[in-house]
């Protein structure tokens, strides 16, 4: 049997492909899923893929994973600068994460330069658009294997 991960992506990130393609780019969450997917498997890797736009449900989510999930590849999306209740689920649940973003945080607004998610991460990949995504998988295969 695979090793799962979740992968959790936070508010408004259901409107990518139509959201601010030039920041974002034209592909869709499903489209990331779908990659995700396929370089997952090259690891032996299973995903549990989702999307929110509440705080509460991401917190659900993490809290549950606790039971069957080997890590976590998160995109927090706006609630990376915000939520001190997404950086205690994810701190107690002791899973590695890794943060990700598809922009460079650091060359946009001031107030997305402070994340409360990148203190507890084991790394933070943003700025590859949909290759941030692919880039923690491999990463997560990584560091699953050495902590295994």
């Amino acid at each position: 049997m695979a090793t799962k991960i979740l992968i959790l992506n936070g508010p408004n990130l259901n409107m990518l492909g139509k959201r601010e393609p030039g920041i974002y780019g034209s592909e869709t969450l499903q489209d990331i899923e779908d990659q995700a997917r396929t370089r997952a498997s090259s690891h032996d890797l299973d995903i549990d893929f989702r999307q929110s736009n509440h705080e509460g449900e991401l917190v659900t989510w993490i809290q549950e994973a606790v039971e069957d999930t080997a890590g976590l590849i998160f995109n927090a999306a706006a609630y990376t600068h915000t939520s001190v209740a997404l950086h205690d689920a994810v701190r107690a649940s002791g899973l590695p994460m890794i943060e990700v973003h598809l922009s460079n945080v650091y060359q946009r607004e001031q107030f997305r330069h402070k994340s409360y998610l990148s203190a507890i991460a084991k790394g933070v990949i943003c700025g590859f658009g949909v290759d941030s995504y692919l880039l923690a998988i491999d990463a997560m295969s990584r560091i699953l294997k050495s902590e295994s």
